[in-house]
């Protein structure tokens, strides 16, 4: 019997007007009676004759249906054709965004930094090898002094590498008769800078022979209680080394991006597409790069055709990510050369105004997805670069085919990004941070190495050669200066990243990134346009104040 305010009766409001309701149990079956799903599909959504260009901000992802734990999501997937991440987050290459501390430490997360390069070439080749040491299986170059080192040296050795375990052998060399291991401990309290380190070296040494597998090695290292663990010839010659503390980041950092025989983080750096960038490629490859971007603002040109090429016949290992693009014609150039991925975007960051001074660009949706759809089928993964605001932008952008998103001012704010923090003019914390177009960025002389010319400065900056202004007398900006407010570590703020990216495939119904793609492509994952008045409604609004705290 119907209930009205309470009270038993004959009749209840109607909630149609004619007609007799449905069979509950039957709705499912009724749902297919319609002749159209809810939404648009991604080709409707997107159809610029139609809608125009879209951003982000533009459309919604409609939910499906949850049947598995936030958890269970995959973020496994490729950033180039041979490389895959545990998760889909890059740093970009910028003077205020990427350099070791950052690079390292998204690679410990899952993700990569790609180190900038407006700074000399030696400066860039020394954070590639900060990164690549950082972490490792056997150690098959490690840093070896002789007895005759002393301990200052040893001391200055430390400050330089970042670590202080180094062994002694006769020659000072690898290959060369083991004869001790100097440590923090051994030398921290120690006054006098000119003994040898042989003076306070331990001698009583757990040592593993040459052929010994690395669960193996790891689980003597683990009984010994040691920092380190030499691996040695039959001749006690030292062969390779294993770290105690890489063990402690492998407890820690389980979705670390590692080469596989190596067990070193991945390393990425940017270079431009002049010769003289050639050089600077040769001493990346030589600190231990893994994978080059290269970085131009629009990527469908001669010059990094050329590079491209340049590199598949100087460097076959090494792995190259174009751009940036935005079109299927400029895809399709960089794709023909050879490139391994594509960056895609161009005058959507924060800190951009390519769009505004050059008129020149497209809005962010509409490029992913004309440029990510035509390179997938060439096997080529691509970064959504820019326009990366919360973690909503990021899964419109890995719905719409890109396999990664790069990220800048989201990062910018970090503590593992550089620079220094400052209190801003309304009493909060703030980093600096900036475009590579920005006037601030092209003057910079750090590009052109200590004591360089104004003019050797500006030919070798990054901002100059990504915007192919270093041949200009008067430098027009594409980018501007700012700050961004503090963000607190990445290594808080990238789980966060994570763990919303999961929550928002659980809504859309779907278990992983290549679902989420296959998905869209087929139809199964739905959109809906958003007008002006749909975008307040979907943000924070009727509240007199309120704090709008991110994850804890």
């Amino acid at each position: 019997m119907p209930i009205v305010n309470g009270d038993s009766m004959e009749a209840s409001a109607p909630l149609i007007q004619e007609g007799k309701a449905l069979d509950f149990t039957q709705a499912l079956k009724v749902l297919e009676e319609y002749p159209e799903r809810d939404g648009l599909n991604v080709r409707a959504l997107l159809d610029s004759k139609t809608h125009g260009g879209l951003t982000y901000n533009d459309f919604l992802i409609l939910p499906g249906f949850i049947g598995f734990p936030a958890s269970d999501v995959n973020t496994d997937t490729p950033v180039t054709k041979r490389i895959s991440l545990k998760t889909p987050f890059i740093s970009s290459p910028m003077d205020t965004v990427t350099e070791h501390n950052m690079a390292i430490h998204m690679a410990l997360l899952g993700g990569l930094g790609v180190i900038h390069h407006n700074c000399s070439a030696e400066d860039q080749a020394e954070m590639v090898r900060k990164v690549k040491r950082y972490e490792n299986g056997f150690i098959l170059d490690p840093v070896v002094i002789s007895p005759n080192t002393t301990v200052g040296e040893a001391k200055a050795l430390k400050e330089k590498w970042g670590f202080g375990g180094f062994p002694v052998t006769e020659n000072g060399t690898l290959h060369s008769k083991l004869v001790g291991i100097i440590t923090t401990r051994d030398i921290q309290f120690h006054d006098k800078a000119s003994d040898p380190v042989t003076a306070v070296m331990s001698t009583d040494l757990v040592t593993a022979s040459t052929g010994v597998s690395l669960a193996d090695a790891n689980e003597i290292l683990r009984r010994s209680k040691k920092g380190k663990l030499p691996i040695v010839d039959s001749s006690d010659n030292l062969i390779s080394l294993l770290s105690r503390s890489d063990l402690m980041k492998n407890l820690h950092y389980p979705l670390a991006s590692k080469l596989p025989h190596s067990k070193q983080l991945i390393a990425a750096a940017a270079i431009g597409t002049r010769d003289a960038d050639k050089d600077r490629l040769q001493k990346l490859v030589d600190a231990g790069l893994d994978i080059v971007v290269l970085d131009s603002s629009q990527g469908n040109s001669i010059f990094q055709i050329r590079m491209i090429e340049h590199i598949k016949a100087a460097h076959p290992a090494l792995d190259v990510i174009a751009g940036n693009v935005v079109t299927r014609t400029q895809a399709a150039s960089l794709i023909a050369a050879g490139a391994d991925g594509l960056r895609i975007g161009m005058g959507s960051g924060s800190a951009c105004i390519t769009q505004e001074v050059m008129a020149v660009g497209r809005p962010q949706a509409a490029s992913v997805f004309g440029a990510a759809e035509f390179a997938a089928r060439f096997g080529v993964p691509c970064i959504a670069d820019g326009g990366i605001q919360n973690v909503g932008h990021i899964v419109k952008g890995l719905a719409l085919g890109a396999s990664t998103v790069m990220m800048g001012g989201l990062l910018a704010g970090t503590t593992e990004s550089p620079g220094q923090y400052f209190v801003s003019r309304e009493g909060q914390l703030v980093k600096a941070y900036r475009g590579m177009g920005s006037i601030d960025a092209m003057e910079d002389r750090k590009a052109g190495g200590p004591g360089a010319a104004k003019q050797d400065a500006k030919a070798g900056n990054a901002g100059t050669a990504r915007y192919f202004s270093e041949g200009d007398r008067l430098l027009v900006a594409q980018g501007v200066s700012g700050s961004v407010l503090d963000r607190g570590s990445v290594t808080k703020f990238v789980p966060y990243l994570m763990s919303g990216v999961q929550h928002s495939l659980q809504d859309i119904g779907v278990k992983s990134l290549a679902e989420l793609r296959k998905g869209v492509l087929d139809g199964e994952v739905r959109f809906e346009l958003r007008t002006v008045s749909a975008q307040a409604e979907g943000n924070v609004h009727g509240l007199h104040s309120f704090d709008k705290k991110l994850y804890s």
